[in-house]
């Protein structure tokens, strides 16, 4: 089974579809569940002729939900139906909107889970459309890893790379801590066990705390390069690349990073990254005015990461 959750990408989310559709997956049956997660404008419409026009007929299945779920719910809406199916299917594949398969992904992904029972989720190599690959394949984040790129210095990068989450774009195939949530297969009666994404999440990070709950319950993550699939919309594709830039992080962004540490990491766990990653980034500042670049940290940080996080984590009211 695949799940595409849309928000606002129909156009693109169209040619996932067809790109699934074009494959043979090794001759296994595959169902595609498209969810519209309650996007603005004529998403809706614009699927539902697609499906109507491009003859998707029982191949594809349309959920039009009026209200944006967030990433994690609206994955579960479908994962809790086909838990409950009398005979429930082996994988889940979760693909991106913005992606797109450049190979027969799903049955290599579904060849390697078949191969290693101690494998609950492998994931694909992604590529931009020029062919570069980029990371999706990583260390699970930790106090060290937030003070080592807060700092955004070269020599410290290089000395601590071995702690770093992000793993380089040529990776081999092998046992990682998690990969990117852009184009991931889950053996679903893990998914079941584990009670799916936590619904705590909106967006971000729902995907690092799920696969660090499967590894603690034991089962394995596989980062499977062979398996190939192209993200067009650019080298997002883990949540610690989108740490870099100048950009505001929104409150949910904020939200998201607290949680991860709170639930895999305890209290004392998340203030320990949250003030590591304040010390990293007040170290930034003067370096960067020394190189005459621009700090490290996202726009707004010094302000919204105190209020939005330290606060919250200080003082008990973390509504978590």
């Amino acid at each position: 089974m695949v799940i595409i959750v849309n928000y606002g990408t129909a156009e693109l989310a169209i040619a996932s579809v067809e790109s699934l559709l074009a494959r043979h997956h090794g001759g296994r049956l595959v169902e595609i569940h498209l969810i519209d997660n309650g996007s603005p404008g004529d998403d809706a419409a614009r699927l539902a002729r697609a499906w109507d026009e491009g003859g998707w007929g029982a191949r594809v299945t349309l959920w039009l939900e009026t209200r944006n779920h967030g990433f994690g719910r609206a994955n579960n809406l479908v994962i809790e139906t086909l838990a409950r199916r009398s005979t429930p299917p082996d994988y889940v594949f979760l693909l991106n909107p913005d992606a797109r398969l450049e190979n027969e992904a799903l049955a290599i992904l579904a060849d390697r889970l078949d191969a290693a029972p101690q494998i609950a989720a492998a994931g694909a190599g992604i590529a931009l459309p020029s062919g570069r690959p980029v990371t999706a394949a990583f260390r699970f984040p930790s106090a060290a890893s937030e003070f080592v790129e807060a700092v955004g210095f070269g020599p410290l990068s290089r000395l601590c790379a071995g702690r770093l989450p992000a793993l380089p774009p040529d990776w081999p195939e092998g046992r990682v801590d998690w990969v990117a949530g852009a184009a991931v297969m889950f053996r679903l009666s893990v998914l079941a066990e584990e009670g799916g994404f936590d619904p705590d999440f909106f967006l971000y990070y729902e995907e690092v705390e799920l696969m660090h709950r499967i590894g603690r319950a034991g089962h394995g993550i596989l980062h499977v390069p062979s398996a190939r699939v192209v993200h067009v919309e650019g080298a997002s594709t883990g949540q610690e690349a989108n740490r870099s830039g100048r950009r505001p992080r929104p409150v949910y962004w904020y939200r998201s990073w607290m949680l991860y540490y709170l639930k895999t990491a305890g209290r004392s766990g998340a203030r320990r990254a949250g003030l590591a990653w304040i010390a990293g980034a007040l170290i930034n500042l003067p370096l960067a005015l020394l190189r005459g670049k621009s700090p490290a940290m996202p726009k707004g940080f010094l302000h919204d990461f105190p209020r939005l996080v330290m606060v919250p984590l200080l003082t008990g009211k973390t509504d978590a």
